[in-house]
């Protein structure tokens, strides 16, 4: 088979150029995003994370409109609702991403670089579980049930944690990588790895740095994050482009807006009880699905956004008098890292 005909057929039932075309248009961005508005090392501040997050809606969106002329009007729809449903779910993500940055102690200057890199395990697990997903349902639809039933109880679960602080401490994948990885005491400019002694015998070897601590554990989180948003969207189609392109950006936007939320983080109190209603919405629409009743689309999305945005609305209503945000701390340059970032003796 030559390529041309290999690029005009199909795979999972998607003409093979259009995997190409979305593969395209993220890797532009990536290298826009890296190569260009960030090449330099910075800090990124709450005005830039809005403006980088409003890049990547606009190009959601742009694809999306592509998808709704060459696909159709259904397609479009599905594809607009499983990127709102991905990203509304993926908030809660972000938080806890931004606890482990807290924890070890990320200097703003390098959270960035760590998120970037996150997204090509992003690409690659989300790819992975979805096809499996996608396999399972085409195997045994019965299995959405299952996907149903695990959907509302994880949904119920997050009311139970509303008010509950996660405790990095005793953090069985920080635990893990302690246990059975050299990790260097402190940060080596944008590091992942530097070759240092042994402590023993003296003999020059591989370091894990904090960096790389936290870029691992940002990865095996999304993984778990992922195992209970990957079935929601499977309420809204099977269709695994639809699935997959919705899913990688609802998760790139969100990334960009990262250091916005993470600094507002105390403001979104009630953020977590409008996810756990969305997530039990979903489960019960997926649950559903078997049985020959399908609720419509555009009410899926009316219903998401609408419990998202009276979330965020009564959240911002609740914490109105609250004493303003702490002013995050000064920002630390380069130099200053430079100068404390001695090989571990």
């Amino acid at each position: 088979m030559d390529f041309a005909s290999f690029f005009l057929g199909t795979f999972l039932d998607t003409p093979v150029w259009f995997w190409f075309a979305f593969l395209a248009v993220v890797i532009a961005i990536l290298v826009l995003d890296l190569g260009v508005l960030h090449k330099e090392q910075k800090e990124i501040s709450a005005k830039e994370s809005f403006i980088l997050y409003g890049m990547y809606v606009i190009v959601a969106c742009a694809f999306g409109a592509w998808v709704w002329y060459v696909r159709g009007s259904q397609a479009g729809l599905e594809f607009f609702t499983g990127y709102i449903i991905e990203q509304s779910l993926a908030m809660d993500n972000i938080f806890v991403i931004a606890s482990i940055f807290a924890f070890l102690g990320v200097p703003r200057l390098y959270q960035h670089r760590v998120l970037f890199w996150g997204i090509i395990g992003v690409l690659l697990f989300r790819a992975i579980l979805i096809g499996a997903g996608v396999a399972l349902v085409h195997a045994f639809e019965p299995i959405l049930f299952l996907f149903g039933a695990f959907l509302v109880f994880t949904g119920a679960r997050m009311f139970r944690k509303v008010e509950e602080d996660d405790d990095i401490e005793n953090n069985k994948i920080l635990k893990f990588l302690r246990r059975h990885f050299r990790i260097t005491p402190q940060f080596h400019g944008t590091k992942f790895l530097v070759e240092q002694p042994h402590p023993k015998t003296g003999k020059m070897v591989l370091w894990l740095t904090p960096l790389a601590v936290a870029l691992l554990m940002v990865e095996i989180v999304d993984v778990i994050f992922a195992v209970d948003s990957v079935p929601a969207i499977f309420a809204i189609t099977q269709d695994p482009f639809i699935v997959y392109t919705s899913n990688v950006f609802a998760v790139l936007g969100l990334r960009a807006l990262f250091f916005a939320l993470s600094a507002a983080m105390a403001r979104f109190r009630y953020l977590q009880t409008a996810l756990a209603i969305v997530l039990i919405y979903v489960g019960i629409k997926i649950f559903l699905v078997p049985l020959g009743y399908h609720i419509p689309t555009l009410l899926s999305l009316f219903i998401t956004v609408g419990t998202l945005a009276a979330g965020i609305a009564y959240s911002l209503w609740k914490t109105r008098n609250d004493p303003p945000l702490e002013e995050q701390d000064k920002p630390i340059s380069p130099e200053e890292l430079k100068s404390t970032d001695a090989p571990n003796p």
